[in-house]
């Protein structure tokens, strides 16, 4: 059986600048939350650092090739926020800019649409000093960031995005294990509150500037069930893990206006309502071009096997894959958020463990299946009249991935980071026919 995409249906992959950029300190640019995280004992597996990673700096031809290899219709990056303003603010880097703008060019030139997203996860560290995003001033200093991008590239862009997976700074801030590395959940509270804001003003920005490309916004969605639907303590789990510390966070104040009831309630309860002023709600939820959908996975949750996993027991580093979630959660957001804007699969990949064997890295077949049976699920949706535009895979090459280092590979390609040489995967020529064919066979 044929899964079939519409001719205009947009193919694409995604990366981002810490990942795969490296030249962590030429020529000009400032350390990033994640340049320093990186260098805290313990936070990195294996202890490693982006300082080179992919080295995609010194190779935007290679990597271009690569895209022109697959015949990718789109790309999927980000700017480092740290390469155009090293502290946040003030002088612009020459060097910077122009490195975006060579970047640009060659994808432009191969008929490469630009998905470019304002911020990654990467916030100068100059600024986190200062309080980051827990600071108002916060979204002066990202207004004029991204005042810059759009003046400087405003007429190449296809899609901008202002930020990617914003639970991240959520995490950063609350619990610990990603950069800046904090655990203090009502100072997190404010940093969303803030970023969010931060996302709205941008919107006016771009859209009082008139420039031709679409803006919106990139949420994840790891939707969380009960394990066993009687059960209070599982149901319980899961509205935790999705409307309080979860995409309920993100998606019921970008696009139904204000926080949820759940959400508030719990706030009030734990003292945990970040400052707002007059019309921030308002400023939040702007009308956008698109949703960018980030899916890896439904999750399950029973809260036995959760207190085993706290007490050290039975812990289960890879959950059991639930892709068939994303049939459902395309449908949620219609339904319960409203979205009533074209939808692309901005990133979705698996990660294969590290290791010596190379060539059962370079033999994929898991990734085969799993990318085949996510967009499966998506194909589904759509026959459903769930207005998908595109799908882009996570990721190019195997990268810097935050906590995990450089011990999970997401890649089509294969990165050896002692050559910096990029080996094409089984799975690379297998996306490639995808793109070429804008579908795939199955079985009966």
């Amino acid at each position: 059986m044929k899964i079939h995409f519409p001719e205009n249906f947009v193919w694409g992959v995604a990366t981002a600048a810490q990942q795969i950029e490296g030249a962590a300190f030429e020529d000009g640019r400032g350390p990033s939350i994640w340049d320093v995280f990186s260098r805290l004992p313990g936070k990195i597996k294996n202890g490693g650092i982006p300082d080179v990673c992919c080295d995609s700096y010194h190779n935007i031809e290679r990597d271009v090739a690569l895209l022109v290899e697959l015949g990718v219709k789109a790309y999927r990056l980000s700017f480092s926020w740290s390469r155009i303003l090293p502290v946040g603010t003030g002088e612009v880097n020459p060097a910077g800019i122009a490195y975006y703008k060579r970047l640009i060019a060659a994808l432009k030139k191969a008929g490469i649409q630009v998905n470019a997203t304002i911020y990654h996860w990467d916030l100068p560290y100059a600024l986190q000093v200062k309080g980051g995003f827990g600071n108002r001033e916060i979204i002066g200093w990202y207004l004029n960031y991204a005042s810059i991008l759009f003046d400087s590239f405003g007429q190449d862009v296809d899609y901008w995005v202002t930020f990617n997976e914003p639970i991240a700074t959520f995490v950063g801030h609350a619990k610990g294990f990603f950069a800046p590395g904090l655990s203090d959940e009502k100072y997190a509270r404010q940093c969303i509150h803030h970023l969010l804001v931060c996302h709205g003003e941008a919107v006016r920005l771009f859209r009082e500037k008139h420039l031709p490309g679409r803006i919106g916004v990139v949420v994840d969605v790891w939707k969380h069930y009960p394990a066993r639907p009687e059960c209070p303590e599982d149901i319980a789990s899961a509205v935790q893990n999705n409307e309080i510390e979860g995409y309920g966070m993100f998606l019921h104040p970008l696009f139904l206006g204000g926080y949820s009831e759940i959400l508030t309630d719990y706030m009030k309860k734990n003292d945990l309502t970040p400052k707002m002023e007059p019309g921030d709600l308002e400023t939040i939820c702007q009308k956008l071009d698109f949703y960018g959908l980030n899916f890896y996975n439904g999750l399950y949750d029973n809260a036995d096997e959760q207190r085993k996993a706290a007490e050290g027991g039975n812990f289960q580093n890879r959950p059991e894959q639930h892709l068939e979630a994303v049939y459902d959660v395309l449908h949620m957001l219609v339904r319960e958020y409203k979205i009533d804007i074209p939808i692309y699969i901005t990133e979705n990949g698996i990660a294969q463990d590290d290791g010596p064997d190379r060539a059962a890295i370079l033999n994929d077949d898991e990734r085969i299946a799993y990318v085949a049976e996510t967009l499966r699920h998506v194909r589904r949706a759509m026959d459903d009249g769930i207005d998908v535009r595109g799908y882009y895979l996570w990721s190019l090459m195997d990268n810097f991935e935050w906590s995990a280092g450089f011990a999970a590979r997401f890649g089509l390609y294969y990165t050896d980071y002692e050559k910096m040489e990029l080996i094409p995967k089984k799975s690379a020529p297998w996306y490639r026919s995808v793109i070429a064919e804008n579908g795939f066979e199955i079985a009966d």
